[in-house]
């Protein structure tokens, strides 16, 4: 199972509206296929081992970082597949909240005499799996954070002087936090001044997340759609709503990358699940431009909590991956 935990996550920020799913078949002690979700949620992780496995599949066991699917959508359900297949037990992490799921799956594979185990490192499996899982259960996208500072959470000079504070090691980094979520999103203000790309560079040809603008004006400043730009989306009015539209639309991870408006307004509106903090060792000092703009906060017990998930050196700089605290 963790070797399919850890092939599930090459699907993530590649996969949307699908969850990122690892699929291990094992017979005698021996892997015979594996498959993972692949581009744009199709096929999934089960087809793929099966179609490498062949004939090796029936007798075998599937780890399965998410119970197989029972529905027909624009594939056959894989639950179904493994069945034709002849596989004869089935490991799984977690049960698929999805409706047309929802322990369907795990009952199709018993009905046709296949043993079927659940829950097998669980908690891993839902950690990769909260986007997705939020997605279904509360129609909100996983909401990340990421802050680029000096070591006084600062994002510029005071004449707006940025580039660049990291390293170059820890902006490479940044492209693979980008690679994993669905879509980046800045403010109309970022999008005007400071004219990103919003894309993902140095990592081959990958699917390019969508870039979401958070503003109540048109904005032409960034790069058009290509095979290098993902879609455009704009999100207008009432912060909540636009998220929750974007999950509708299928977005299940959102990487926030400024600026300090929105940062605030998504932090004052408990709207942020992780942030991710990249801190350069310079000063600024208290003229230059917070990373954070006004919260207002009156009260310790007021402010947002996070707890530190892990902490790293990368290069020069220092990465730390902070969750909501419950």
């Amino acid at each position: 199972m963790e070797h399919a935990l850890r092939l599930a996550q090459r699907g993530l920020g590649n996969v949307w509206p699908n969850p990122a799913v690892g699929c291990v078949l094992v017979r005698d002690g021996r892997i015979v296929g594996r498959g993972w979700t692949q581009p744009g949620g199709r096929p999934h992780a089960e087809r793929v081992a099966l179609d490498q496995a062949g004939e090796a599949a029936r007798g075998a066991t599937a780890y399965v970082t998410l119970e197989p699917c029972a529905h027909h959508g624009a594939t056959p359900p894989c639950a179904d597949a493994l069945v034709d297949a002849g596989v004869a037990r089935v490991v799984t992490a977690l049960t698929d909240p999805d409706a047309r799921t929802a322990g369907q799956g795990h009952a199709k594979l018993r009905a046709a005499g296949i043993d079927v185990t659940e829950g097998v490192c669980a908690d891993r499996a839902a950690q990769l799996q909260r986007g997705f899982l939020k997605r279904v259960t509360k129609g909100m996208p996983l909401v990340t954070l990421k802050l680029a500072t000096s070591l006084d959470g600062r994002i510029a000079t005071a004449s707006g002087e940025s580039q660049w504070i990291t390293s170059e090691t820890a902006r490479r980094h940044v492209h693979l936090l980008r690679l994993r979520h669905d879509a980046i999103m800045v403010g109309g203000g970022t999008a005007r001044a400071d004219r990103p790309s919003l894309n993902v560079r140095g990592y081959g040809d990958v699917r390019q997340p969508v870039r979401v603008v958070v503003s109540d004006r048109p904005v032409t400043e960034l790069p058009p759609e290509s095979p290098l730009h993902g879609p455009i989306w704009q999100v207008s009015g009432d912060l909540q709503s636009g998220l929750a539209g974007l999950a509708g639309r299928g977005l299940t991870r959102i990487l926030c990358e400024g600026g300090g408006a929105l940062a605030a307004q998504l932090l004052a509106e408990g709207l942020v699940d992780d942030m991710v903090l990249y801190s350069a060792g310079i000063v600024l000092g208290a003229d230059a431009r917070p990373s954070v703009d006004v919260l207002r906060v009156a009260r310790l017990a007021d402010a947002p909590r996070f707890d530190l998930v892990r902490s790293f050196a990368i290069g020069p700089d220092l990465c730390q991956v902070w969750s909501r605290r419950a």
